[in-house]
């Protein structure tokens, strides 16, 4: 993206596309504004021109051949079909400047980290309460520090339903669950969501022992309900760590800011 000129950033309009496991999820900006956020459903043909169905109202029509589109995916599949949109950049690890990373480290993952130490400065814990529940810890001068990833809230529920002959398939409590449950569905709540949260207070912990003032950010589709619940089990957590949700995008926007190899 040009940056020469303030003003043409700021009436540059594109989208930002991040294709998650199980679904794809979009930004519309306006130069460093993110107007718009949404989800979709991940596409089944080669993209030509954006389909109308994937743009909310408020986009005109007319964008929907030409408009930018840059974009970071972990579902080989779905880059192949974008890939296919004349007016796509795929952003890669290799356009990270970040310290330490390896060829398999999820794009996701690695951009979430950046958006948060451009945007929270350093050191920081990224939790991303996502289809993989991972956790990324960055230091200063976009070190990584290293990490860790298991199967997220959802993924574990549907593990047991799916892989058990009676077990059901039990949806993510809004409050907390009893520990000592006595029906089946609430003792596969207590035993997934109690379990969850001391691993998480773990690595928190331990993230401390290192880095006493490193900041925790929780994103991804659980990670409000994270962050809420957390403190209300651990008081030694309150106040002490902040939810973004658009950690991806401003890490892609960081990207598309500050080189020239994704100009359109």
């Amino acid at each position: 993206m040009p940056h020469s000129s303030p003003q043409f950033v700021k009436d540059f309009r594109f989208l930002i596309l991040v294709i998650g496991n199980s679904r794809s999820h979009f930004g519309y900006f306006a130069g460093e504004k993110l107007v718009k956020t949404w989800d979709t459903e991940h596409i089944s043909q080669p993209v030509t021109a954006i389909p109308r169905e994937l743009l909310p109202l408020g986009i005109p029509q007319k964008f929907s051949e030409s408009l930018p589109l840059y974009f970071a995916s972990v579902v080989p599949e779905q880059t192949r079909l974008w890939q296919s949109y004349t007016h796509s950049k795929e952003i890669t690890l290799e356009h990270l400047p970040l310290e330490g990373i390896y060829p398999t480290m999820g794009i996701d993952r690695a951009l979430a980290a950046y958006g948060a130490v451009k945007s929270w400065d350093s050191p920081a814990l990224v939790i991303d309460g996502g289809t993989a529940l991972t956790l990324t810890g960055i230091e200063e001068n976009y070190k990584l520090v290293g990490g860790a990833i298991l199967p997220g809230l959802r993924s574990q529920f549907l593990a047991l339903s799916q892989t058990t002959a009676v077990l059901p398939d039990v949806i993510l409590p809004s409050q907390l669950p009893a520990r000592w449950s006595l029906n089946t569905e609430e003792a596969i709540a207590s035993g997934i969501v109690y379990t969850i949260l001391a691993g998480i207070r773990e690595f928190i912990m331990d993230w401390w022992e290192d880095f006493p003032e490193g900041r925790v950010i929780f994103t991804g589709g659980d990670g409000v309900w994270l962050a809420k619940i957390l403190p209300s089990f651990y008081p030694e957590f309150v106040g002490k760590i902040e939810v973004d949700l658009d950690l991806i995008f401003k890490g892609i926007w960081e990207v598309v800011n500050r080189t020239n190899v994704l100009e359109f």
